[in-house]
């Protein structure tokens, strides 16, 4: 009966979410607070709770391994990652501390206590909305990311450091973890591409990551995500992370169900909720002056800002250890965060074109390293994307001595590219300061080979837009999307499956011909 009530509701109020322009998620939390008063009525099992828990908890290990296998740790280290994370936290709890207690009438130490729960943002809505526009790779994408697990971190020592759990003598043996890559390459070569991949992701995030840890004191959703940056080398990472997809959606469905079924909200719940929400501007534009301070570009830094702007589902773990009384009104406050973020992420880049003039005012003279725009010296071919049909096609004109560059915004495949002898560029060509400062006099040739279509779509009218006049060539996996491109100002559009086909047809031919003359 769990499953039939649970699934049924929250696909109905997930479809009616989408079909209004919301993110699912919004649905499924509407799901959890609508079935909770009528669980009786229902004849839900008393188990209920523990069930949701638990999925829930699968759930993010499993978002947590797929986004450490798109992490790069060293980016942890990066001044506005650690210098952002922890300034806007202790800044955070500067404020709502105080508040909390003098306007509040709340006692100090939960005044405190719930100060930390809420100045940390979802890692659940921000991994999920990156990961959905694919800019988890991107440079706003790493730094919100890496604000996110440093925040993690906090929530992380506070729990120990309140609840008196202390990490067993045994966790040192973690130091030694890198020493095992070498087997965990082995055994995701050996897994083959169906099934057996499938168990070897949840293994590692599932077993080795979250149960493992915890068995030693620790996060088990650090663990999932540490071994997911542990292997995010393989030439394999991406095919693994995609074989969890469908199965982390489905398990990150409870953990939005449970959210809302925490608990019944009363008037005061709702004012609280109503109050810090109504604070959410204030938590973005602390995020947007302190990645400023950090030399990011304006664009960079309102994306990366706007990425964090909600309240955290980790908030609810210190709340429920360490405030469990306060934890239906922190369950409301992260929802309505949901709510009000999750439609400004999906807008964020016509948002910030829509501000553009006022937010660059703020910038800094001299921009982060990763922020300059690139140069393309005299490249008459300029290949935007270099993933593996980029790569393809990066290959084939250079055999024939072509002057290329390649453009991405993974600066570790940027590196990657370099080591092998690819002229290639970092750039995001999401940004429109990169299409305002780059010059484009000698490129004849603009090649997309993006992954989304409506980046193509953006791209091609920027390359229009600055006054190029050369042949713009795009590749897309549906008609409808290679239409759009073409009206856009492509001058060449290939369905991708079609040209795999054609190809495959080619060689097929070829080996006719060679069986034909023996």
């Amino acid at each position: 009966m769990l499953e039939v009530i649970c699934l049924t509701v929250a696909f109905m109020l997930g479809l009616l979410a989408w079909r209004c322009g919301l993110p699912a998620l919004i649905g499924f939390l509407a799901a959890g607070f609508l079935i909770n008063p009528f669980a009786e009525h229902l004849a839900l099992p008393a188990s209920t709770p523990a069930i949701l828990d638990h999925v829930s908890h699968l759930g993010v290990l499993l978002l947590l391994f797929t986004v450490g296998l798109k992490l790069k740790l060293r980016s942890l280290g990066q001044p506005e990652v650690l210098g952002g994370g922890l300034i806007h936290f202790i800044a955070t709890l500067a404020v709502f501390a105080p508040g909390l207690h003098w306007l509040g009438g709340i006692p100090w130490p939960t005044a405190e206590l719930l100060a930390v729960a809420l100045a940390f943002s979802s890692t659940v809505l921000s991994a999920k909305s990156l990961e959905a526009r694919r800019e988890l790779r991107a440079f706003h994408g790493r730094v919100a990311i890496g604000i996110l697990i440093i925040q993690d971190l906090i929530a992380l020592v506070v729990l120990a450091f309140s609840t008196g759990q202390v990490p067993s003598p045994w966790a040192l043996c973690l130091l030694g973890l890198p020493l095992l890559r070498p087997l965990f390459y082995r055994l995701i070569d050996w897994s083959g591409h169906d099934e057996l991949l499938l168990l070897m992701g949840l293994v590692l995030a599932v077993v080795i990551g979250g149960a493992g840890f915890t068995a030693l004191g620790l996060s088990g959703e650090v663990g999932a995500l540490l071994l997911g940056a542990l292997v995010a080398g393989h030439p394999r990472a991406q095919e693994l992370g995609k074989s969890l997809w469908a199965l982390k959606e489905l398990f990150l469905v409870g953990f939005f169900l449970k959210i809302g079924m925490s608990g019944l909200p009363d008037w005061q719940s709702l004012g609280f909720a109503l109050a810090f929400t109504a604070l959410l501007p204030l938590k973005a534009a602390l995020f947007f002056f302190l990645l400023i301070l950090f030399r990011l570009r304006a664009r960079n830094a309102f994306q990366a800002a706007i990425s964090l702007t909600s309240y955290s589902e980790f908030g609810l773990i210190v709340a429920a250890a360490l405030v469990p009384d306060a934890l239906v009104s922190l369950a409301l406050a992260v929802a309505l965060s949901f709510l009000v973020a999750a439609p400004l992420q999906r807008n964020a880049h016509a948002l910030f074109a829509r501000f553009e003039p006022f937010l660059r005012r703020f910038e800094q003279d001299h921009w982060h390293p990763d922020e300059q725009p690139a140069s393309l010296g005299e490249a008459r071919v300029m290949i935007v994307g270099m993933g593996r049909t980029g790569t393809a096609a990066y290959d084939r004109l250079h055999a024939d001595h072509t002057y290329l560059i390649g453009l991405d915004a993974d600066p570790s495949r940027v590196e990657s590219h370099v080591r092998d002898g690819r002229h290639v560029v970092y750039a995001d060509v999401e940004d429109v300061g990169f299409w305002n400062s780059v010059e484009l006099r000698h490129v004849e040739v603009v090649v997309l080979s993006l992954p989304d279509a409506e980046t193509k779509i953006f791209a091609t009218r920027q390359l229009r837009a600055h006054g190029f006049t050369g042949a713009i060539v795009a590749h897309s996996l549906y008609e409808d999307e290679a239409e759009a491109i073409r009206q856009a100002g492509a001058n060449q559009t290939y369905l991708t499956m079609h040209e795999a086909g054609l190809g495959l047809a080619e060689h097929v031919r070829q080996g006719l011909h060679v069986a034909a003359t023996r």
